[in-house]
């Protein structure tokens, strides 16, 4: 599961079984975008920030191999922490989406001083204007 929350657990119900427009993750906002084949949109993205970190999304597949794909679902799985003993840790969280095509994976990562810690991965429908 993605979250508890009840508007993101309503979101990411809509997205169940819609096939995927288009998705990619934005590099300059760490954001996923999600566009599906009847119009709906989605982004997904690491909502906390404080001073002192480092927050970004990074992922190793193929984004565009998962074009035309049914949405399943999308959980979280905590991942691993390091620390240089120089007062730097890396946190990072895996975000799956599961599709018709398969699972891939976006890491969100934090480097902070040990004192910022934690994610908050939200999931919000895009509103045309």
């Amino acid at each position: 599961m993605l979250s508890d929350d009840k508007e993101i657990m309503r979101i990411q119900q809509n997205c169940v079984g819609k096939k995927i427009r288009d998705i990619c993750l934005d590099d300059n906002d760490n954001v996923l975008r999600v566009d599906f084949a009847d119009g709906y949109k989605v982004q997904l993205w690491d909502n906390t920030h404080e001073c002192s970190e480092e927050r970004y999304m990074s992922t190793d597949d193929k984004l565009q191999d998962f074009i035309g794909a049914t949405w399943i679902e999308a959980e979280i799985r905590d991942g691993p922490t390091t620390d240089d003993n120089w007062n730097e840790v890396h946190d990072i969280q895996f975000l799956l989406i599961s599709t018709s095509k398969g699972t891939f994976t976006l890491e969100t990562h934090n480097k902070h001083n040990g004192y910022y810690e934690g994610f908050e991965v939200v999931m919000r429908e895009v509103v045309n204007a």
